[in-house]
């Protein structure tokens, strides 16, 4: 059974130690970790994966002890495993403006085309407060007058909800690194563009300017201070004739193509035919 161990903390010496010792002590094959330091935040972050030799049910046990290490340490510590529960995956979904590719993936959920449960809507905005009421979906509205988000009520939300993936449907705002490392290989962004050659806000706009003719969008896992490149789950285009306009390219983007693309990014997630290990998708199973 896969268990992901996050921790994210203040920096200082021999933070690691008592996690992998309890780990390693248990008889869990250690397949994973990733430690992160940044030094002008004198952030300490760790990603720890590992093969767990014990049943689902004592995860509980595993989580506490953890708890009790991070308390000790001064650190965040969170403990999951998608093996825990028999149920669908809980899923996070984060907005901002547009409601399509929420409305899409909750239309999915609804039809039995995606095998996931919507945990917990929230955004920066209220654009998308209706799409989440009239699936039933609890709202959250995480944002100022300005949009500018609460980051540490979004991180609260997701534990409170108990979510396995968070999904950043168009949410046009960076999320902090750390944010990012807690939930390390659980977030996934809708990219209204083709990466890498545009990233950015913009991407409609750069590559109308570049004189394009193919656009598309991009499902990728998130990760701390790295551009999508082996994080991507799926891509797909579509083609315009020459002399379409920026409005119609976007238009079409927007509505249509943005949406699928998203679902079906999802829907490998949530099927298990993907995972992130080291920074990059593989197919589950083949870690090399």
């Amino acid at each position: 059974m896969q268990v992901v161990i996050t921790a994210v903390g203040p920096d200082n010496r021999g933070l690691a130690d008592p996690i992998v010792h309890h780990v390693t002590a248990a008889g869990a094959n250690i397949f994973e970790i990733q430690m992160y330091d940044h030094d002008s935040e004198r952030l300490f972050a760790m990603l720890l994966r590992c093969d767990w030799p014990s049943p689902a049910s004592e995860i509980a046990a595993l989580r506490q002890q953890m708890h009790e290490i991070g308390h000790e340490k001064g650190l965040s510590i969170r403990t999951w495993s998608r093996d825990e529960r028999t149920e669908p995956p809980r899923l996070a979904i984060c907005t901002t403006f547009r409601p399509e590719p929420a409305l899409a993936l909750l239309r999915s959920i609804r039809d039995k085309r995606l095998n996931a449960t919507a945990a917990v809507m929230l955004g920066n905005r209220n654009s998308c407060r209706g799409v989440a009421e009239q699936f039933g979906v609890d709202w959250h509205n995480i944002g100022d007058a300005r949009g500018e988000p609460d980051n540490a009520r979004m991180i609260e939300l997701f534990d409170q909800y108990e979510v396995d993936y968070i999904v950043l449907a168009r949410y046009m705002r960076v999320l902090p690194a750390s944010t990012c490392w807690r939930f390390a290989g659980r977030i996934i962004n809708l990219h209204h563009g083709l990466l890498p050659p545009f990233p950015g806000f913009r991407p409609y706009e750069d590559a109308y300017q570049h004189r394009m003719l193919t656009y598309g969008a991009t499902v990728h896992f998130i990760v701390p201070e790295l551009d999508a490149g082996n994080q991507i789950i799926h891509q797909s285009t579509f083609t315009v004739f020459p002399g379409t306009s920026l409005e119609l390219i976007k238009r079409q983007g927007e509505t249509d193509h943005e949406p699928s693309c998203l679902v079906e990014g999802i829907r490998r997630v949530v099927d298990r035919e993907v995972e992130l290990h080291f920074h990059r998708v593989v197919r589950r199973g083949q870690l090399g």
